[in-house]
């Protein structure tokens, strides 16, 4: 099964990856592919830490690399196992793009080997660290599949795209399905590469949040990176714009101490004033319905004060959601996801008492009213 190994083989985390790829093929990786092939080895054999001296990371990579670049006589192969003892960084690194680039041709053969056919963990991360330096097009194929392993080789994966031609469309197909902590690299990539690229633009006011609390990283970039201020006082604003504003928005309210807050963000009173005029225009979901409680919430006093503080700039709009959310339509739509078990207004009725919602507080009026 995937995960394990048999005794006396050893899986390439590739191929580990492809086999769980092939199973879930649109969406991320169950449990981010963990647990990997090598993880009982890794398990026996603790990791060396990270230097204390933060400008010795990558060194003693970099010295691996060098003295394997300078034989003429080595193939990629050897370079396998030799890194168990180093301390190998998962982001990109000054000290190894550099070795990289002082052997050029060698080292986009040494990465592709280490990627494809590595079974150690730190082999394939410095693998993708060489392709990250001197990768071409064609190696994109190898690096999307080892970055759907994303928490581990997501921030090298993402840089290796971006850096590339037209690495925004791979990027794209790769952000669909990663999540935690390689969506958070992901997007933060897309956000770099989103001026511009309308499929990028496009992709971040729809589906860059995805629930994660993680998105808070990222959601104040995706704000700005994507035009959502213009994006929802366009003339054409289709729901999931409006739906995914929402949500983001939501992220903005409580993502003190990880990206930019709603406080912050300078464009938050003309969003705030546009998700509310779509919400009346669209009408009632049990989506909708969440996201503005939640807002009502997080705009108020149970608010998170380094978020959203001061309170009082952001009344008019916790009335305008309040008013909403006391809509007949609405309220009956609350109902009904309640009765159909819905999770999210479940939750909702469960945790909400302080907004005191009509929907789940007095009954529906009867027809005879």
């Amino acid at each position: 099964m995937p995960g394990t190994e048999l005794s006396g083989t050893r899986t390439p985390l590739f191929e580990h990856a492809l086999r769980l790829h092939e199973l879930t093929p649109d969406v991320p990786l169950p449990r981010d592919g963990e647990p990997y092939p090598d993880e009982e080895r890794r398990r026996r054999s603790p990791q060396p830490g990270c230097p204390r001296d933060r400008e010795q990371v990558g060194a003693e990579v970099a010295a691996v690399l060098d003295e394997h670049f300078t034989d003429p006589r080595s193939v990629p192969s050897q370079l396998a196992g030799r890194f168990q003892d180093v301390h190998v960084p998962i982001h990109p690194n000054a000290r190894i793009t550099e070795a990289a680039l002082r052997a050029g041709a060698r080292a986009r053969e040494a990465g592709r080997w280490l990627v494809r056919y590595g079974t150690d963990t730190d082999d394939v991360v410095v693998g993708l660290a060489l392709l990250s330096a001197v990768g071409a097009v064609h190696d994109i194929p190898y690096v999307q599949t080892i970055g759907l392993l994303s928490c581990t080789f997501g921030p090298l994966a993402a840089n290796a795209i971006e850096r590339l031609p037209d690495g925004a469309g791979p990027l794209l197909w790769l952000a669909d399905r990663v999540a935690g902590w390689g969506r958070v690299y992901v997007v933060e990539a897309l956000c770099r590469l989103g001026d511009g690229d309308p499929d990028v633009q496009h992709w971040l006011l729809r589906r860059a949040v995805d629930g994660d609390f993680l998105n808070g990283y990222f959601a104040g970039k995706v704000a700005e990176a994507a035009g959502l201020h213009e994006a929802l006082t366009g003339s054409a604003v289709d729901a999931e714009t409006v739906d995914h504003a929402g949500r983001l928005v939501h992220v903005l309210t409580y993502c003190q101490g990880m990206g930019m807050t709603l406080a912050r963000y300078p464009h938050a009173e003309e969003v705030l004033a546009a998700h509310l005029r779509h919400l009346e225009q669209l009408g009632p979901s049990p989506s909708r319905y969440y996201i503005a409680a939640l807002l009502a919430r997080n705009l108020g006093e149970s608010g998170d004060e380094g978020s959203v503080a001061p309170i009082r700039r952001w009344q008019t709009y916790r009335d305008g959601y309040l008013a909403l959310l006391d809509q007949e339509d609405w309220c009956e739509t609350a109902r009904s996801a309640l009765v159909a078990d819905d999770r999210e207004i479940v939750w909702l009725a469960a945790t909400a008492s302080d907004l005191g919602l009509r929907a789940f507080g007095d009954p529906a009026p009867s027809s005879e009213d």
